[in-house]
């Protein structure tokens, strides 16, 4: 096994413009004999790209044309101021489904006025991150829990599952949660258009196919070239197949769209959602393949990159855009050496605009159903939610409540469900802090474990030493100090003095202080001394300006748990006090 080079792991030396356009960096020194694979992977990540983007484009309910713009912006501007080599940022079936439900819940008065709203969306949330960028915020994907995201990206990928049915069937779509969708599809299966749903189904077929079998193959463009051919040569559109229809050639205009005032409220709380969630995804595929090669990511540079490229897409009339996984395997898989393989892949698609929009007009919307259904069959997140079930039950409901907000209220509102559950679980876990009854580890000078996970520590006669294994703050001070009471209560005997290492706080609040000091209080009046050990000196300080040194006093302070058991048991030849 080939050994890691350990000085890629550092910060990137970038100054000047090359801090901000990683391009500058790695581009004059390209090694051209990459050239031949990263030309191979353009045109493959190209061709997968295509079918995805005119479909995703219907999940945003935009038209095929914005799919194909999404392409002339955000793979370029991702690879100029990316810092993954391997990621591919186009649009994604998340963010399209969040610009969708989010637009089609202004009720927008015509097509004109939903597309402004749209690229409006975008354009928000291109600027969060681009002022998250400039603000380092980078570590706002810490936010969303793992169990979040899958169980908002699972929820998704049953809505959009369900969204696509009617078309693959050839029924009209019923409105309301995904539940009732489901419901209206079982309901009207005797509309099932024939010919609809043997295009449906056969592209589906070979798209599964061609995924178990042929895994190199192009399944998605096989299947739009095979599409566009049968719907053409047999007139499908006669036998009541609908059809794509007019796909416009030539270059978009770059606009800046005008929305009621009364809309951007909304538009901004979801762009800050769509932020949290492309983000999350993009930075995971980014950390995945740097990993898997050896390199660092920087997130508040992906902040920086997401956002020219949200910026790019949203001027141009484009989709959202983020990182995927999956895109970027593909990108990998074809053997992309550089960042250069998407901008082959942003030519070719500028050539597609140019020349060969004419031909999706015959492509059948049971094709792009089949090839959204396809997409989104590899986010139903079953194994993973299994894992959660048995791991942590805890974030397993929480991740199911995601889910079952998005199919049963809507989109946003299900990731918000989520976020919220996991700050009152974050909440639940901070303010229950585990307190350890301290022994001395038999054989080792000077060392204390947890006593009730080492029965064979010695416990010391007479004092209690106790450890707090997270820090103290006004959300758990109260719990903390009633912990310590309840230990000293259930003691064999009294303790004379309790020791309490506090060496994971680095501050300390004025709440913390009051109970503390509260706690100091109690214990004296039962003749139980208080002694605090590892005290670090943004502690003492805090604790001394909030005069609870006064109340524990300052020779009750002691810099290890082993000066305070010496001190306290009246054996210290001299004691070494945190001064």
């Amino acid at each position: 096994m080939a050994v890691a080079d350990v000085s890629a792991w550092a910060a990137p030396e970038r100054t000047g413009v090359r801090r901000y356009v990683p391009a500058l960096t790695w581009l004059p020194g390209y090694d051209r004999s990459y050239l031949r694979f990263d030309l191979i992977a353009g045109a493959t990540v190209w061709g997968l790209l295509v079918p995805e983007m005119i479909a995703y484009a219907g999940l945003a309910g935009l038209p095929p044309q914005a799919g194909l713009y999404t392409l002339l912006a955000a793979p370029a501007a991702y690879a100029l101021f990316g810092t993954s080599r391997q990621v591919v940022v186009a649009g994604t079936s998340a963010s399209a489904v969040l610009v969708g439900s989010t637009v089609a819940g202004l009720h927008p008065v015509d097509a004109g006025q939903y597309a402004a709203d749209a690229a409006t969306m975008i354009l928000l949330c291109a600027g969060l991150f681009l002022l998250a960028g400039l603000l380092r915020l980078g570590f706002v994907a810490q936010f969303l829990s793992r169990p979040v995201v899958e169980g908002f990206v699972f929820g998704l990928a049953i809505f959009v599952t369900v969204k696509q049915l009617p078309k693959l069937f050839g029924i009209e779509a019923g409105s309301g949660d995904t539940i009732r969708q489901l419901a209206h599809l079982i309901g009207h299966l005797g509309d099932t258009s024939g010919a609809t749903l043997a295009v449906g189904a056969g592209a589906l077929a070979l798209l599964f196919g061609a995924e178990r079998f042929w895994p190199r193959l192009p399944g998605g463009l096989i299947a739009l070239v095979l599409g566009i051919g049968i719907s053409s040569l047999l007139h499908l559109s006669q036998h009541g197949v609908a059809i794509v229809g007019h796909v416009p050639r030539g270059l978009p205009s770059v606009s800046i769209p005008s929305v009621p005032s009364s809309h951007i409220p909304a538009l901004m709380a979801a762009a800050a959602g769509m932020l949290l969630v492309v983000f999350s995804e993009s930075l995971g595929a980014a950390e995945n393949f740097a990993t898997k090669h050896g390199y660092e990511i920087d997130a508040n540079q992906e902040l920086l990159a997401l956002g020219v490229a949200n910026a790019g897409s949203g001027f141009l009339g484009g989709l959202a855009a983020g990182g995927s996984l999956s895109q970027s395997a593909v990108n990998e898989g074809a053997g992309a050496r550089s960042e250069m393989s998407p901008l082959v892949a942003t030519l070719l698609a500028l050539v597609t605009v140019l020349l060969l929009t004419p031909l999706f007009e015959n492509l059948p919307e049971a094709v792009l159903a089949a090839l959204i259904i396809h997409a989104v069959s590899h986010l139903w997140k079953l194994a993973a939610f299994r894992r959660y079930r048995v791991e942590q039950p805890l974030e397993f409901w929480v991740g199911l409540a995601t889910l079952l907000g998005v199919i049963t209220i809507e989109v946003l509102a299900g990731l918000v469900i989520g976020i919220v559950a996991m700050i009152l679980l974050v909440v639940y876990h901070a303010s229950r802090p585990h307190v350890s009854v301290l022994g001395r580890v038999p054989g080792v000078a000077n060392a204390y474990g947890d006593a009730g996970r080492h029965p064979d520590y010695e416990r010391l006669p007479d004092l209690l030493v106790l450890r707090l294994e997270a820090p103290l703050f006004y959300a758990n001070a109260a719990p903390v100090c009633a912990q310590i009471k309840r230990l000293v209560g259930a003691a064999a005997r009294r303790p004379r003095a309790v020791v309490v290492d506090v060496g994971s706080n680095s501050n300390l609040d004025i709440t913390s202080a009051e109970k503390l000091a509260d706690l100091v209080t109690s214990l004296r009046a039962a003749e139980v001394d208080f002694a605090v050990a590892e005290v670090r000196r943004p502690v003492k300080d805090a604790a001394e300006r909030m005069g609870l040194l006064a109340t524990i006093g300052a020779d009750r302070l002691f810099l290890t748990i082993d000066e305070a058991v010496e001190a306290l048991n009246g054996r210290a030849g001299s004691i070494t006090h945190t001064g």
